[in-house]
């Protein structure tokens, strides 16, 4: 009892001191030390100075002359990389700072050559786990849980390799995916450390096809010398970290031209391990035409959007005809408690040139649609409670080291899932294979909470506001198999905030 007393309070005393560190970087300090930040400062304001041309990140091959055909090869390895003026050892794909883009359309058959090329070793992580395993997720594809395909238990060693093959068939055109390690209790540190990409699923669309179109991964890190900050205490798990280095692809406030009245087309990815972003474009709207789970019917202005770990979005922009820097920004946002994060410049659209008068489209898009759960027959309601304590994360009382939460669901059905956030931070909820419908939001920020409710957008993330809910129309459609659900801060998925998912049900999809 006593030893469960001096715990208690030696975990209060970190969560206070930890509290003040973050209190701190909202005020502006920010832990900028070094140029990390590339610059910026006081009252809460990163504001770095514009830096290189804004880069796209680059394609991977596709080694296979078939039609129809994807092939690429992933060689997780250390690499030097360049981070605002530091080199440093990061976790790439392939030497790639993200991750090079696969790029596939719906009905494709893709393999990817999956090389282990991390370092063998024998140390274990603070959390007991042997470093330098690894697997691949690709998040947001809608395929098969089982292998060869996004079966997430598969451990591949340094030295080894898998050969993934996914079935595109049932992939929404139009959807924007990712990839990253999922090996339990490892994903945090290799994916802070630099293992994710993009998956682009091409679009037909002649709606969407004339405009001028990037990627953009945003990706946060702290570096300790040439190294990734490490994991170091209870409370980087409990928290998740956030990185005092902010950059999209890889560069910190890119310069990104655009002409005044030119249409482009944004994809946007967080891929931060932990931080949310609220991006707003200083004298614009941001057209929302696509979300995790392809595009929508129309474009939906907003003044800002939230992004939280692991969400994607599809975003129209229209330059105004005033020739002139506009930042785009990540407005403060309070995930944890009541601190609230800096305002970051994400990077500089730098509107120049002869002008040009392109078109927003209307509704592009009418076969998106929202569904009416009333209309349906709902197989089976499941309640899913978020919780932490002690250094640990649980959904409904179950941490996925120690007893994890199986639930069942029968193929070509339709459920309602409620999760309920019981802490005083935001969860960014997951679940693999099927993206769903946000039926309702309770409590969080009311922009988001109207996109998501209100237009017929597939998700397959989404936040769960602290003492809040979300309710989830889910279909589960198409392939059977053991697959999983869990808090997309990769932190709490490696300290148990994760369970089994076991869709039962034979036969391909028709």
């Amino acid at each position: 009892m006593r030893k469960l007393l001096l715990c208690t309070i030696l975990l209060c005393a970190v969560a206070l001191l930890a509290s003040g560190l973050t209190a701190a970087w909202a005020m502006g300090g920010g832990g900028c030390g070094g140029g990390g930040c590339g610059g910026g400062g006081g009252d809460g304001v990163i504001d770095p100075a514009p830096g290189a041309p804004f880069a796209d990140p680059p394609d991977l091959p596709n080694e296979c002359m078939m039609p129809g055909m994807v092939e690429v090869t992933l060689t997780p390895r250390i690499s030097a990389v360049n981070v605002n003026g530091v080199m440093a050892n990061l976790m790439t794909y392939n030497g790639d700072h993200p991750g090079g883009t696969i790029r596939v359309r719906q009905g494709d058959m893709l393999s990817i050559h999956f090389r282990n090329w991390l370092p063998a070793t024998t140390a274990t992580n603070m959390l007991g786990f042997t470093r330098n395993i690894t697997n691949l997720h690709t998040h947001g594809l809608h395929v098969s849980p089982e292998p060869p395909a996004d079966d997430a238990h598969i451990a591949i060693a340094p030295g080894a390799g898998y050969d993934y093959e996914y079935d595109l068939m049932c992939q929404p055109p139009g959807s924007m995916c990712f990839y990253h390690s999922h090996s339990h209790g490892l994903v945090a540190e290799q994916h802070w450390a630099g293992l994710s990409g993009a998956i682009v699923v091409e679009d037909p669309t002649p709606a969407l096809a004339g405009y001028e179109t990037h990627l953009m991964i945003l990706k946060d890190i702290s570096l300790v010398g040439s190294e990734p900050a490490p994991h170091t205490s209870t409370m980087d798990y409990m928290h998740g970290l956030e990185g005092n280095t902010v950059m999209v692809n890889g560069r910190v406030n890119p310069v990104l031209s655009i002409r005044p009245g030119q249409v482009q087309r944004w994809r946007i990815l967080n891929a931060s391990n932990a931080r949310f972003y609220k991006l707003s474009l200083e004298g614009h709207s941001l057209y929302v035409v696509g979300t995790d789970g392809g595009w929508l019917d129309r474009p939906y202005a907003q003044s800002y959007v939230v992004l939280s770990p692991g969400e994607r979005l599809d975003v129209l922009v229209k330059a105004n005809t005033t020739k002139k820097n506009y930042r785009l920004l990540s407005l403060p946002y309070s995930r944890m408690g009541m601190m609230t994060s800096a305002q970051i410049t994400m990077l500089t659209m730098a509107c120049s040139g002869a002008a040009l008068n392109q078109r927003l489209p209307g509704q592009f898009n009418p076969a998106a649609q929202r569904i009416d759960p009333n209309s349906l027959m709902i197989a089976d309601t499941k309640t899913f409670t978020l919780g932490m304590s002690m250094g640990r994360g649980y959904i409904n009382g179950h941490d996925f080291d120690a007893d994890p939460l199986m639930v069942m669901s029968t193929l070509g059905t339709y459920e309602i899932w409620d999760i309920v956030n019981q802490t005083n931070m935001d969860h960014p909820w997951h679940q693999h294979v099927n993206a769903a419908q946000v039926l309702s939001i309770t409590g969080g920020d009311a922009a988001y909470r109207t996109l998501y409710t209100t237009t017929p957008a597939w998700k397959d993330v989404v936040i769960v506001p602290k003492g809040g809910r979300v309710r989830l129309l889910v279909p589960v459609m198409d392939w059977p198999g053991m697959t999983m659900y869990h808090c997309h801060i990769l932190e709490h998925e490696d300290i148990g905030m994760m369970g089994m998912w076991h869709i039962m049900g034979g036969g391909m999809p028709m």
